[in-house]
C-alpha cells in the first residue's frame, strides 16, 4: 500500500518500511510521529483520493535521526559595481521510517 501524504508542507509518496528526509521535525531520536494529512492511498483494492484529505486515515514513522544536508554556495554578484557577496548554507533535515499507513 502506498499514500500520498503532506508533511510540512511538502507532498511525499511513501510506502511501509521506506525511509526519508523530511525538513526537521520538533521530535527526539526514537520518537512516533504520526501524520494526519493524507491525500490518496492506493493498494490492492484500487485508489481513494481525498477531498482534500482522506478521512480516518494516518501515516505512523519514527525518526531515525537528525541531519544536515550539502553545504549549497549563495553567491550574489552586480557586474562593473564591484558588489559579491558569498553565503553558505545547510538544510537540516530529519530521517524517517514509515511503519505503517491506515
Amino acid at each position: 500500500m502506498i499514500a500520498i501524504v503532506n508533511i510540512q508542507g511538502q507532498q511525499f509518496k511513501v510506502a511501509q518500511g521506506q525511509e526519508i528526509f523530511v525538513h526537521k521535525l520538533k521530535a527526539e531520536e526514537g520518537d512516533s510521529v504520526n501524520f494526519d494529512e493524507v491525500l490518496m492511498t492506493a493498494g490492492d483494492n484500487g485508489a481513494t483520493v481525498g477531498t482534500p484529505t482522506v478521512a480516518g486515515t494516518s501515516v505512523k514513522a519514527t525518526v531515525l535521526g537528525h541531519q544536515k544536508g550539502d553545504k549549497v554556495i549563495v553567491f550574489k554578484k552586480k557586474r562593473r559595481k564591484g558588489y559579491k557577496v558569498k553565503n553558505g548554507h545547510r538544510q537540516s533535515f530529519t530521517k524517517i521510517k514509515i511503519e505503517s499507513i491506515g
